[in-house]
């Protein structure tokens, strides 16, 4: 609770007199995504707040130490005032700091893939459930779901930023990270953001040699992005661990938090820690490329 007010009051002080957005509907369109309302940066405090909220799980700050979120988050320039789309989150790592952040003055949204069964259902369930549980941090938040092979994360031009964190190996495998890059970029707003942080293969490493490990070349992502029409904005080395040597009987996945492996050699993989991972943040400096799709591929719940 103490955590709870102290963040409340840190947002009273920095955002007195500006309006606040309009609460987003429960069950909205993808279409309806909360315009910004302000242009105040999110400060190191704010961060560190939310980082140490009481509804983050105590497994998901243990992995803070891995995966750098307050760095990360300040070199993708994210503000509090924006609309910011994730792709694919997954168990919800980073919604349960983007949505809080982004509760007064922004909008967060989760994009999960609209399988009916499988992993993304149990995720898109698993986010409705969080969401409703907690309408405190998450009563704002909103959930568009794509197709995967025609995939459309809102209407044109409607994001201010789109994150994703350790998704492009899966569209890779897939065969559909051209499309979802495509998507990216029509979604955005010229200027917009994109962040994306994955697993760095090896320096010299073809796709065809690890695509199937879960690393990807950086130079690889890079070209997804830019044929997509963005321009390379910035890399960081926030999210590098040189003690991964990306060479493991099952991939990355042999790696914490997964270790696929078990109890086998777990101590050492342990002692290595999570993946070396590339940062990227690419803009959208021009009108879209690509035609956009229609909107009734979309639909968004809570």
């Amino acid at each position: 609770m103490k955590t709870r007010f102290a963040f409340g009051l840190s947002v009273a002080l920095l955002f007195a007199g500006v309006a606040h957005a309009q609460q987003a509907a429960q069950d909205q369109p993808a279409g309806d995504l909360v315009p910004p309302t302000s242009a105040s940066d999110f400060t190191s405090g704010q961060l560190d707040a939310v980082l140490a909220g009481s509804w983050r799980s105590e497994h998901n700050k243990a992995r803070d130490v891995y995966r750098h979120p307050k760095a990360t988050l300040q070199f993708f320039g994210l503000q509090p005032d924006k609309t910011v789309i994730e792709i694919t989150p997954g168990g919800g790592w980073y919604t349960e700091i983007l949505a809080p952040l982004l509760r007064d003055n922004g909008h967060y949204v989760a994009a999960v893939s609209g399988g009916k069964s499988g992993e993304d259902k149990q995720d898109a369930d698993a986010l409705r459930t969080k969401f409703k549980a907690d309408p405190a941090e998450y009563g704002k938040a909103g959930i568009v779901i794509f197709n995967p092979k025609a995939p459309v994360f809102g209407p044109p031009g409607s994001a201010d930023m789109v994150l994703t964190f350790r998704n492009v190996h899966n569209w890779t495998m897939a065969g559909n990270a051209e499309a979802t890059f495509k998507a990216f970029y029509a979604v955005l707003k010229t200027g917009g953001t994109l962040g994306v942080v994955d697993h760095r293969a090896a320096p010299g490493a073809t796709l065809d040699s690890v695509k199937e490990s879960g690393y990807l070349p950086t130079d690889y992502v890079i070209k997804l992005a830019t044929d997509a029409g963005f321009k390379l904005d910035g890399q960081s080395e926030i999210n590098a661990n040189p003690k991964d040597t990306k060479n493991y009987p099952k991939g990355v996945w042999t790696l914490p938090p997964t270790l696929t492996l078990g109890d086998k050699d777990r101590d050492k993989y342990l002692a290595i820690g999570e993946s070396d991972r590339m940062t990227l943040r690419f803009v959208k400096t021009g009108v879209n490329k690509a035609p956009a799709t229609p909107a009734s591929n979309s639909t968004a719940s809570h």
